[in-house]
Protein backbone atom coordinates (compact mmCIF):
# COMPACT_ATOMS: atom_id res chain seq x y z
CA UNK A 1 0.00 0.00 0.00
CA UNK A 2 3.11 2.59 0.43
CA UNK A 3 4.37 2.05 -2.45
CA UNK A 4 1.15 2.76 -4.23
CA UNK A 5 0.69 5.73 -2.23
CA UNK A 6 4.51 7.29 -3.39
CA UNK A 7 3.23 6.32 -6.62
CA UNK A 8 0.29 8.97 -6.23
CA UNK A 9 2.60 11.79 -4.72
CA UNK A 10 5.24 11.24 -7.47
CA UNK A 11 1.99 11.90 -10.14
CA UNK A 12 0.85 15.09 -7.93
CA UNK A 13 4.15 16.47 -8.24
CA UNK A 14 4.84 18.91 -11.22
CA UNK A 15 1.26 19.10 -12.14
CA UNK A 16 -0.13 22.75 -12.94
CA UNK A 17 -2.02 24.09 -10.18
CA UNK A 18 -4.92 26.25 -11.69
CA UNK A 19 -8.10 27.74 -10.49
CA UNK A 20 -11.67 26.49 -11.46
CA UNK A 21 -11.80 29.73 -13.35
CA UNK A 22 -8.83 28.86 -15.66
CA UNK A 23 -6.19 31.26 -13.35
CA UNK A 24 -2.75 29.68 -13.39
CA UNK A 25 -0.89 29.81 -9.84
CA UNK A 26 2.12 27.73 -10.82
CA UNK A 27 2.65 23.88 -10.08
CA UNK A 28 3.38 21.38 -7.27
CA UNK A 29 6.72 21.51 -5.98
CA UNK A 30 6.17 19.48 -3.17
CA UNK A 31 3.25 18.05 -0.36
CA UNK A 32 3.09 18.61 2.93
CA UNK A 33 1.58 16.05 5.14
CA UNK A 34 0.54 15.05 8.97
CA UNK A 35 2.83 12.02 9.53
CA UNK A 36 1.11 10.53 12.17
CA UNK A 37 -2.30 9.89 9.77
CA UNK A 38 -0.96 10.48 6.04
CA UNK A 39 -3.10 13.55 6.26
CA UNK A 40 -1.86 16.08 3.20
CA UNK A 41 -2.26 19.98 4.85
CA UNK A 42 -0.90 21.49 1.77
CA UNK A 43 0.99 21.81 -1.14
CA UNK A 44 3.70 23.88 -1.64
CA UNK A 45 4.16 26.12 -5.15
CA UNK A 46 7.19 26.36 -7.51
CA UNK A 47 6.97 27.90 -10.48
CA UNK A 48 4.83 30.61 -8.90
CA UNK A 49 2.93 32.98 -11.73
CA UNK A 50 2.92 36.82 -11.09
CA UNK A 51 -0.71 36.32 -10.62
CA UNK A 52 -0.59 34.42 -7.41
CA UNK A 53 3.07 35.95 -6.34
CA UNK A 54 0.09 39.67 -6.06
CA UNK A 55 -2.47 37.35 -3.50
CA UNK A 56 -1.16 37.22 -0.09
CA UNK A 57 -0.98 33.39 0.54
CA UNK A 58 0.53 31.61 3.44
CA UNK A 59 4.56 30.80 2.98
CA UNK A 60 7.20 28.59 4.68
CA UNK A 61 9.61 29.33 6.25
CA UNK A 62 11.58 29.46 3.07
CA UNK A 63 9.43 31.55 2.25
CA UNK A 64 7.58 28.92 -0.48
CA UNK A 65 3.57 29.67 -1.00
CA UNK A 66 1.58 27.24 0.07
CA UNK A 67 -1.89 26.10 -1.06
CA UNK A 68 -4.13 24.32 1.38
CA UNK A 69 -5.09 20.69 0.14
CA UNK A 70 -8.67 21.33 1.54
CA UNK A 71 -8.89 23.87 -1.34
CA UNK A 72 -8.50 21.27 -4.24
CA UNK A 73 -11.39 20.23 -5.73
CA UNK A 74 -10.21 17.79 -8.82
CA UNK A 75 -7.13 16.02 -10.23
CA UNK A 76 -6.58 15.03 -13.64
CA UNK A 77 -4.43 16.87 -16.56
CA UNK A 78 -4.31 19.93 -13.61
CA UNK A 79 -4.89 20.20 -9.94
CA UNK A 80 -8.13 22.59 -9.85
CA UNK A 81 -8.15 24.47 -6.67
CA UNK A 82 -10.99 26.88 -5.45
CA UNK A 83 -9.79 30.16 -5.40
CA UNK A 84 -11.84 31.68 -2.54
CA UNK A 85 -10.43 28.55 -0.02
CA UNK A 86 -7.01 30.24 -0.25
CA UNK A 87 -7.79 33.93 -0.02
Amino acid sequence: MAEEEKKFSRQIIGKTVVSKTGKRFGEVGDLIFEAKTGELIHMVLSKPTPYIEKLNLEKDKDGSILIPYSAVIAIGDFMVIAEEDIV
